[in-house]
């Protein structure tokens, strides 16, 4: 199978998408697309798998002209995608929604027995042997929910599977179980096209890497020819170094302290941090990371334990509580949970602070206008205009927005969960030197994060989580990832 773009053409209003692009994907490769937010790589993809049109261009399937007037139609030539955003239906099971559309039926009813079958063989095939398959989708984690979004891509015919972000919440077993499936379509002849920010994967997965900048193909080799820093300076324009810059932190003192805390999955939790210092909450998926932010954050009750914020007693009822404490929540899901998707940059940004800059209910737009272009500048958040719909900014501009919300209500404890999730490079390096100029004007970071070497790059102390507990604290010269695994997996270091 081979699927080709030729010239292909893509205008959104203000923005050429994608300008002349040229790429092709064929049977038995991992091909990686990479680059910023905003270089069309998801422009590219919507193209492929029928979700949007070309303005100008052909794609050639097998050498012949095809046009696909909606997904349904590019599913039909066995042209499956995996979108970073989830499109599964919550209040259905997980096998009415690996099959939904297909389901398989007898006698005009659907075959319940067969579409627990077929979904049951799907997920033994991702490594999900315990996933119940008549569990609501709603009810399950975030990352689990991804899982169950690739199973549904994988439970029908597939020549070209495309995977944009796959494994930006996923645990490292769970994209190890993906990473072997992958390998298995490639011997099996499908052609795979593989979206990623994570260097570490690209280069560990991909059989060739296309770099997409601005619209345009920059460059487009065999892996065995593809260097690191040479597609990092294609991606972003210019030299970067992606490595983390070594740190001598001035810590300060406690400023948040909890003892035996238990919210949601978390069930124990104890762990401190001080000014100036970032502390990174490590373990798998499900062992109460988020739960212990989001109690933190006053979002997620507590019902065990103490806490104390600045060494007086501190219990939130409300994340009105926390704000008024200084204390800022950077969520997994920003989309969901971060930001109002329909709302203005502007008005996201100010959404914690309007009551600093109006009166009697009347907001000073003039001072709004000016404490957002400040941040805009100090951020670097690419964006039309103040008013740009913040749902049409690029991931990493998105992250930006809620960070300038905290950064505009001088929020000195600051609880980021999974900071980078679906950023570009560019905008990771940003992220990273932010967070130490926080830390060294005397902030505090609790960071959650799936990706050990974001953790052990950042952190000046890392703490462990494994069922709910936490297992254990190291130090940054005692902390190697062999270390941290050793805690989260509940294995010796011998092992």
């Amino acid at each position: 199978m081979e699927l080709a773009a030729r010239s292909l053409v893509k205008r959104h209003p203000g923005v050429l998408a994608l300008d002349q692009v040229d790429v092709t994907f064929v049977s038995g490769e991992i091909h990686a697309v990479v680059g910023e937010n905003g270089a069309g790589k998801s422009s590219l993809m919507k193209v492929l798998s029928g979700s949007s049109t070309p303005d100008s261009g052909e794609l050639l399937l097998d050498h012949a002209p095809v046009a696909f007037a909606s997904p349904h139609a590019a599913q039909g030539a066995g042209i499956r995608m995996i979108h970073q955003e989830l499109s599964l239906v919550p209040e259905l099971s997980i096998a009415e929604n690996i099959s939904l559309g297909a389901e398989p039926a007898r006698g005009g009813v659907i075959d319940r027995g067969r579409q627990q079958g077929e979904a049951r063989a799907v997920l033994d095939r991702l490594g999900q042997h315990e996933l119940d398959v008549n569990a609501t989708v709603g009810s399950l984690p975030l990352a689990t929910q991804q899982m169950v979004e690739i199973a549904k891509a994988l439970s029908g015919q597939v020549r070209l599977l495309i995977l944009d972000e796959p494994t930006a919440i996923l645990s490292p077993r769970e994209a190890e179980a993906l990473f072997s499936v992958l390998r298995q379509l490639r011997a099996d002849g499908v052609a795979v096209a593989y979206i990623s920010h994570r260097m570490d994967e690209v280069f560990l997965l991909s059989d060739r890497i296309t770099v997409l900048r601005d619209g345009r193909v920059v460059s487009s080799a065999p892996i065995a020819r593809c260097a690191r820093p040479t597609i990092v300076r294609d991606m972003v324009g210019r030299e970067l170094a992606e490595g983390f810059a070594s740190h001598s932190s001035s810590v300060g003192e406690e400023v948040l302290r909890l003892r035996g805390c238990a919210a949601g999955l978390a069930r124990d939790v104890s762990l401190s941090l001080r000014q100036g210092e970032i502390v990174a909450l490590v373990g798998l998926v499900g062992a109460g990371r988020t739960d212990v932010v989001r109690a933190i954050f006053g979002a997620t009750p507590l019902v065990a334990g103490a806490m104390w914020c600045h060494g007086k007693e501190y219990l939130p009822q409300s994340p009105r509580d926390a704000i008024a404490a200084g204390i800022a929540l950077l969520p997994e899901d920003r989309k969901g949970q971060g930001l109002v998707l329909q709302a203005s940059m502007r008005e996201n940004t100010t959404l914690a602070t309007l009551h600093q800059r109006s009166h009697r209910g009347i907001i000073n737009r003039a001072a709004e206008r000016d404490a957002v272009a400040r941040w805009i500048g100090e951020l670097g958040i690419r964006t039309s205009s103040q008013e740009q719909i913040v749902r049409l900014l690029s991931g990493g501009n998105q992250q930006k927005v809620v960070l300038a919300r905290w950064m505009l209500a001088n929020s000195r404890i600051l609880l980021f969960d999974e900071p980078t999730r679906g950023v570009d490079v560019g905008a990771k390096a940003e992220i990273y030197a932010l967070m130490r100029r926080l830390t060294d004007d005397g902030a505090a970071i609790l960071m959650i994060s799936s990706d050990l070497p974001e953790a052990l790059g950042l952190a000046d102390r890392i703490v462990a989580m494994r069922g709910g507990h936490t297992v254990g604290e190291l130090a940054r010269d005692a902390a190697s990832t062999a270390a941290v695994a050793a805690l989260i997996l509940g294995e010796s270091r011998a092992a």
